[in-house]
Formats: C-alpha cells, structure tokens, sequence
C-alpha cells in the first residue's frame, strides 16, 4: 500500500522522463562508435553512427509530443541535445579521421581541429538555429560527410579540399532546412510528406550502400547524390522566398541553438 506521504509520479512524467532517456543513449551510442572506430571497424562505427542519428531525428518528436518541458523539465533537455550533438556530429567523425586513412598522415590533424573548431562556434552561435527553424551556416554534418567520403573513395587530398570547404560554410550566412520540420518549408501536405518520403529513401538508400560496402550501385548513388541536391535547392530557394512572404533580410528572434532533437538527420 503507498503511503499517502509518498509522491507517486504521473504517467505523463514517467512518459517525459523515458523520452529524456531515449535522447541520452544517443551519447551511449557515440561511445561505442569511438570503441569501434578505435578496433578499426569501419563499418559498425558508422552503423552506430547512423543509430544515434535515427534517436536525434525522433527524439524532438517524442519531446514535443510527451511535453517534457513540462514534466520532465528539471532536465534541460535542449542543453541535453546539444551536448550529445556534439559528440555525434563533430567529434566522432572527427577521430574517424584521425585514425582512418580519408586523410593524408599530415593532414588529419590540422582538418579534424579546424573542424571541431568551427563547429564549437557554429554550435554555440545565439541564432545558429532560426526563428522559423531553419540552421543558419552548414549545419555540421560531418558524420554524413565523412561516411560519403568513406563510401565514394577520393584521394586524401579531395577529400581534405570537400571538409575544409564545409568548414567555412559554417560561417557563411546560408539557411539550411531541417528534414524534420518540413512544415517550415511549405505549407502543401503533399509536398511536405513528398519530401519526407526522400528523406526517407534516403536513410535507407545510405544504410543499403553501407551493408553492401565496398561494392557500388550507380543508382543508389545517384539518388543519394540527387537527394542532397535537391535539399540545397530548397535551403537556398526557402531562403531567398520565405514560406510567410516576409522579407529575405527582414530581422529574426534569434532562439537557443538546437532544441531539443530538432537535428535530424539526417541528418541527418
């Protein structure tokens, strides 16, 4: 019997508190990539790289939907988010080449720490994330960039030339859609659930080339190669035209970086 001094808690703060769980294995699951990409396995590195991705692209849905903000709101869950964001988008891929050989032997250092630091200043930037939900400066996908660079084979030096070139978009002033708020984008339903459809396609067209790795479907990649295409295009075009007409350099609320599982994944 409980005693009647005893706070039992709500379903609704259980609920929150599990999605609040949920969000914090992404971090276990950075760890274990780093262990795998220090065994030198490449590939389950990256397929736990692809799992913590799915727990960051799902998470912000289950947030908003149990309202841990409200139950559960004794835990930052934004700050929660970005720490382990962090970790899975900038650090893990950053030791994957250091200790791959995407890279020249000179070279791994100096691009990993460019990268980790222009990424500490996207991160941290008061409106990296939009009023309208969209990332502002290349939103550090470096776990996607490194995988294509992994799948796709350049030289070392091509390779060093695409990761610097990203560097520096962090500081340019572009838009970048998240795959996860397509409401920001349009307001058709068909062509938000077209798009998602893509992004789904997408995932999976990513995970096909990675259990089949090495070989190469032409295909699959030009899809892949398509669907990145078309999310630039509709970065730059949603930025030039926003969905509400206002105008393109019109001032924005600025609002913390990174809400909580607002990153997707896929990107994330």
């Amino acid at each position: 019997m409980t005693s009647p001094n005893v706070s039992v808690p709500k379903r609704e703060q259980v609920a929150a508190w599990l999605v609040h769980l949920f969000t914090a294995s992404g971090a276990v699951l950075g760890l274990f990539a780093l262990y795998a990409i220090s065994l030198g396995q490449w590939r389950l590195s990256f397929g736990l790289m692809a799992a913590a991705v799915f727990v960051d692209s799902v998470d912000g849905t289950l947030a908003r939907r149990f309202r841990t903000q409200t139950w559960a709101g004794s835990l930052d869950g934004a700050l929660l988010d970005n720490l382990i964001d962090y970790l899975n988008y900038v650090i893990v891929p950053c030791f994957f080449l250091l200790q791959s050989d995407l890279l020249a032997p000179a070279w791994r250092a100096p691009v990993a720490g460019v990268i980790v630091l222009a990424s500490a200043y996207q991160f941290c930037q008061q409106d990296a994330k939009t009023a309208d939900h969209f990332f502002k400066g290349f939103p550090c996908y470096w776990n996607i960039a490194v995988f294509y660079l992994f799948l796709w084979r350049f030289s070392p030096s091509v390779n060093a030339a695409i990761l610097l070139f990203l560097a520096a978009l962090v500081f340019v002033p572009i838009k970048y859609i998240y795959p996860s708020r397509m409401e920001y984008v349009t307001h058709r339903l068909v062509l938000r659930r077209g798009l998602l459809g893509l992004t789904v396609l997408w995932g999976l067209g990513s995970a096909w080339q990675l259990i089949d790795y090495p070989a190469s479907h032409q295909g699959v990649t030009a899809f892949l190669v398509g669907y990145m295409v078309l999310y630039l295009f509709v970065s730059v075009y949603r930025m030039l035209v926003p969905l509400d007409g206002e105008a393109v350099h019109a001032p924005q609320q600025t609002v913390p970086v990174l809400a909580e599982g607002d990153v997707d994944a896929s990107l994330l």
